[in-house]
């Protein structure tokens, strides 16, 4: 699935993907998505996305990095 662009979505359609995306699978071994997300809300951490600021690449690339310099990337 990709990520609506930024012109020529609504943010409904912004929003529906960024949930979509990130719904939990209730399989947390496999999955990750939580431990990613670090206890925040996927409508918070891409809202830039939502908004029509940023691209979704740019706000998961901004994500990575934040895991990265805090200790939670892996080597």
């Amino acid at each position: 699935m990709v990520p609506p662009p930024l012109s020529g979505s609504t943010r409904e359609e912004r929003i529906g993907y960024v949930r979509e995306s990130w719904k939990c699978m209730h399989n947390c071994e496999v999955c990750g998505k939580c431990h990613l997300l670090r206890g925040e809300s996927p409508e918070t951490l891409y809202a830039d996305y939502i908004e029509g600021l940023r691209s979704y690449r740019e706000v998961t690339l901004s994500i990575r990095e934040r895991n990265n310099l805090s200790g939670g990337g892996s080597k």
